[in-house]
């Protein structure tokens, strides 16, 4: 008969400091913890408190101490008694300690109000009408029981379970005192406002219930869209006043989705007159009717409907972002990969370091455009890009068909490598001097756009033999060529002639000894070279027996060649 009586000794109210703990000892369990719920009731228009009952989390209300009747006591066991989905459970009051506290089963998503005004999650028709059910169910309830009404209902004390559904609370116990707060005559009828005999009555409760039905349509607080033109105080002397058209929050807002049935029921509910509105028995027959119009009648069964098919949509987009991801992964390898040898590239994407690494032979090749200088100048800045794109584009596809590296490209001049970061035996020399001739046989073809009358020559030096490559910076990496071998080759660019190969002995007897059938070549002779002295250096006409130019036999190009060299001699 006594269990209604709780001692204050078995609460605990949570401080600062248990709190900070739980949520350090949550982060560390996957478990939740005791005071998962209390930052759902932590705002200020909430009138219940997260506390613990023997350890178990509850909610309380704090009241003035004040003398109890016996009919007081024996309500307490009848409300012990209340037994409704849709009516959150009574656990007891305690009278032993500096204050009276009410204590309630605890609904772990808070209260409709703060759900609404903080917009927590985006509701569809179906779940505004399953609210408002639910909150009609509830009080036509308690407006059976022995309660006979609520009294003082409004969103705050409507509290939303962890599968949505409300549990009418702060129920009873009237001969406790309450703090009334303005803001929560908000919901109170105007018949209440005006004269508190007539407070506490079932028409009463209908208005308040067609304020949280609006609330709920709307999805927002129902006295929110009058916004700062209009304070609480104003907004209840206007409810107080009545008159033809009376004050009642909007629903014009966002309710297009909700039957025209549920509006008209509302706007029943808070009519003026008390004696016109709805019983909540009508109210309850009416929502019923409504939802057994829509097919589903069950929220958890129509939420995990849309959770079905929010989970296809999911699936079907995480399958097009996976292959956009992958795409854009395409196109950075692409990218990394003109920037880093594939093998380095790789490395790096893995965080490993890439040592320096020597290579005992490979091929170098410089190239230049002969006289960039004077074409640029007869061209405009932005005629040179167009210029140098649309030619090193066509040679970097060339390129994509060699075992090549192409290493950087500075102005008009290119630095290409075969033998590296791959070893390819003896073939780099090959590689690079097919890739030549490929060179020069595209820019016999090659037409300048805006200089029409002009042509683009090349002068080629290549050079064979070692030299040491690595990976130099680390904002902006960059594969480096290091060596003899590689200032050898720019030498033989810089002293080679326009539209001429120009190979290094090195190179030369590699090219023979393992090609020499495949490419027309012949010695220059002794030149001076700076830095290195007098060198032996080659020429290579083309492929044997043909020449990139008119196709010329190879002893027509030599002869030419050998003229030119002898009258450049003698000059």
């Amino acid at each position: 008969m006594n269990e209604w009586k709780l001692s204050y000794n078995r609460i605990t109210v949570p401080t600062k400091e248990m709190e900070k703990k739980s949520q350090s000892h949550r982060s560390l369990q996957s478990g939740p913890s005791t005071f998962t719920s209390i930052s759902a009731f932590d705002g200020e228009d909430s009138i219940f408190k997260v506390a613990l009952l023997d350890n178990d989390p509850i909610l309380i209300t704090r009241h003035p101490p004040t003398l109890l009747s016996d009919s007081c006591h024996n309500d307490c066991v009848k409300l012990r008694k209340l037994d409704h989905d849709n009516v959150n459970k009574f656990l007891g009051l305690s009278f032993d300690g500096m204050d009276y506290v009410v204590v309630w089963r605890l609904c772990s998503r808070g209260s409709l109000l703060a759900m609404l005004s903080k917009s927590v999650i985006s509701t569809d028709s179906f779940f505004v009408q399953c609210i408002i059910r639910d909150v009609a169910e509830g009080l036509n309830y308690i407006h059976h029981s022995f309660i006979g009404y609520h009294g003082r209902l409004t969103s705050a004390c409507c509290l939303l379970t962890d599968t949505f559904q409300v549990k009418i609370c702060d129920y009873g116990m009237s001969e406790l005192t309450r703090i009334s707060e303005m803001k929560f005559k908000l919901w109170s009828a105007p018949e209440e406002l005006n004269s508190p005999t007539s407070s506490n009555t079932k028409a009463g409760d209908v208005f308040s219930f067609a304020i949280i039905a609006a609330e709920t349509i709307s999805r927002r607080p129902a006295w929110q869209i009058y916004g700062e033109s209009m304070n609480v105080e104003d907004i209840v002397a206007r409810i107080k006043k009545g008159g033809a058209i009376p004050l009642r929050p909007h629903l014009q807002h966002d309710i297009s989705d909700v039957p025209p049935e549920l509006v008209a029921l509302v706007r029943n509910c808070w009519r003026e007159n008390s004696l016109n509105r709805p019983s909540m028995d009508f109210i309850c027959e009416q929502m019923k009717e409504l939802m057994n119009s829509g097919g589903h009648t069950n929220l958890m069964d129509h939420v995990f409907a849309i959770l079905e098919d929010h989970t296809t949509s999911l699936e079907q987009e995480v399958e097009d972002r996976s292959k956009e991801l992958m795409e854009e992964k395409k196109k950075a390898d692409i990218l990394l990969s003109r920037m880093l040898p594939r093998q380095v590239a790789e490395r790096l994407k893995l965080g490993q370091s890439v040592e320096p690494e020597g290579f005992d032979s490979v091929t170098v090749f410089f190239s230049d455009v002969v006289k960039f200088t004077i074409l640029a100048s007869k061209c405009s800045p932005f005629q040179v890009v167009n210029l140098l794109n649309e030619l090193y584009g066509s040679f970097d596809a060339i390129i994509e068909e060699h075992h090549v590296y192409k290493v950087e490209s500075i102005g008009d001049g290119y630095l290409c490598v075969s033998g590296l970061p791959l070893r390819n035996g003896h073939e780099h020399i090959k590689e690079i001097v097919e890739m030549s001739v490929r060179f020069m046989e595209y820019v016999e073809s090659f037409k300048i756009a805006s200089l029409p009358r002009e042509k683009i020559q090349l002068r080629i030096g290549v050079n064979s033999g070692p030299c040491v490559a690595g990976v130099v910076g680390l904002s902006m990496p960059r594969y480096c060529l290091f060596g003899d071998t590689v200032n050898t080759a720019s030498r033989m660019e810089s002293n080679g002639k326009p539209g001429k190969i120009h190979l290094t002995e090195s190179s030369f007897k590699l090219l023979e000894e393992h090609y020499g059938d495949s490419y027309d070549t012949e010695s220059r002779g002794d030149v001076i070279i700076k830095g290195k002295g007098v060198m032996e250096t080659f020429w290579v006409h083309g492929r044997r027996d043909r020449d990139w130019d008119t196709g010329m036999h190879s002893s027509v190009i030599r002869e030419r060649s050998r003229v030119s060299d002898k009258h450049e001699s003698t000059g």
